[in-house]
């Protein structure tokens, strides 16, 4: 590995590597992307639980864009890397959190680029590539792995900047290993609680706010709520359930922004309350969950079961009404509609011909064509079942 590397600028061009080199490496980043992860968390086992806790969605995307960037960067120089810089950065502020410093993250960048030249050698000997090209490429590739120190770097530091108070550190990195899972009876957590002069509760709630959150918020929570405020998913946690004095806590203190409340949960399952609240924002967004300045997610728990993995809810409603696929366009909506109003009311004719605005005639026609598109299906319960709550799914997604 060179020893010396040109640190490039954001966006600069890699060197003299051909633009059709991308459309070799961009193939193997799925299988990439597996080793990397393979190798980093057995090199570095601190990183095993963050993919496990609540930035694990973050720290797989950021992985993601990193080598993508890479490969767009191949192809086309002047390719954005907006995106994947936010995430980098995230990384930096997640090793400022946990109170590391950044020597462990350059180790990872500098393992993960070691895979990709060990998988570069092997894509050499299969495309017969010239020792010439393998040699710019690990120079461009440890370059690169530079810039991307240097850009978890600026977050890492945006967090020390911001720290404020020992105190407010210190309960921000609590916050951040309570939320990662780590087990209570870890010992960096009780020499946290006890600094920052914090008890660990039974029960949790956690709360996730709109970016960005008030200047002020911090200075009206109670004292026992930790918070980290960043962007761009600020959040807090409440000791035990909310009470009603939390609540105008809350209300005080948030000032309109909007937020969600996420479920009292024993304080090892602290994840799931701040993950099913960012959820039901995202649903806000998606039009699904009315708009509203609090929302509590115990209001919605249905809607965030049926929306949980809407690809497996595809693919369940494809094979509950595959009976109807030979069903033109119209004919089929007009079926699926009743079928929907059928399970859902179980009731007569007159009553679903009144729930869809049509004659009890025109229901029973439908519902014979329904018979004889399911046969005895629609007898079974579990069938039923099924389908009601795919269509129920469907209904909220807004695909029926």
């Amino acid at each position: 590995m060179p020893q010396h590397v040109h640190l490039p600028e954001v966006n600069e061009p890699l060197g003299p590597l051909p633009p059709e080199f991308a459309a070799i490496m961009r193939p193997e980043l799925p299988g990439l992307i597996k080793e990397i992860r393979v190798e980093v968390t057995r090199a570095y086992p601190e990183y095993a639980h963050l993919l496990n806790g609540p930035n694990a969605t973050a720290i797989r995307q950021g992985v993601e864009h990193a080598l993508s960037a890479f490969v767009d960067r191949v192809a086309d120089p002047g390719a954005p890397a907006a995106i994947r810089d936010e995430l980098l950065r995230k990384f930096g502020r997640v090793e400022a959190y946990e109170g590391r410093d950044l020597e462990s993250l350059r180790g990872a960048y500098r393992l993960g680029a070691r895979v990709a030249l060990r998988r570069a050698r092997t894509i050499g000997r299969r495309y017969d590539l010239s020792p010439a090209i393998l040699l710019t490429f690990a120079d461009a590739l440890f370059a690169y792995v530079d810039e991307l120190a240097a850009v978890s770097r600026a977050g890492y530091m945006e967090v020390q900047a911001r720290s404020g108070s020992t105190l407010e550190t210190l309960r921000r990195r609590l916050l951040h290993l309570l939320l990662a899972g780590s087990p209570l009876n870890h010992t960096t957590i009780n020499e946290l609680c006890e600094q920052a002069s914090w008890s660990i509760p039974e029960q949790v709630t956690l709360v996730a706010l709109r970016a960005p959150a008030p200047d002020h918020i911090q200075a009206d929570l109670d004292l026992d709520v930790l918070s980290d405020l960043g962007v761009p998913q600020p959040h807090l946690l409440i000791p035990g359930p909310l009470t009603a004095e939390r609540r105008a806590m809350l209300a005080s203190a948030a000032a309109g922004t909007p937020l969600a409340i996420g479920l009292p949960l024993p304080t090892t399952q602290a994840a799931d309350s701040l993950r099913w609240a960012r959820r039901v924002l995202q649903l806000i967004d998606d039009g699904v969950v009315p708009d509203a300045q609090v929302v509590d997610c115990a209001d919605h728990l249905t809607t965030l079961w049926l929306l949980s993995d809407p690809a497996l809810v595809t693919e369940i409603a494809a094979r509950e009404l595959a009976p109807l696929d030979k069903a033109t366009r119209t004919r089929r909506a007009r079926l699926v509609e009743t079928l929907h109003a059928w399970l859902t009311t179980r009731g007569t004719a007159d009553q679903v011909g009144e729930s869809l605005g049509v004659h009890a005639q025109t229901v029973r026609y439908r519902l014979r064509n329904l018979e004889a598109h399911f046969g005895d299906q629609l007898e079974d319960p579990e069938r039923r079942f099924a389908l009601e709550t795919c269509l129920r799914a469907l209904r909220l997604h807004g695909s029926v």
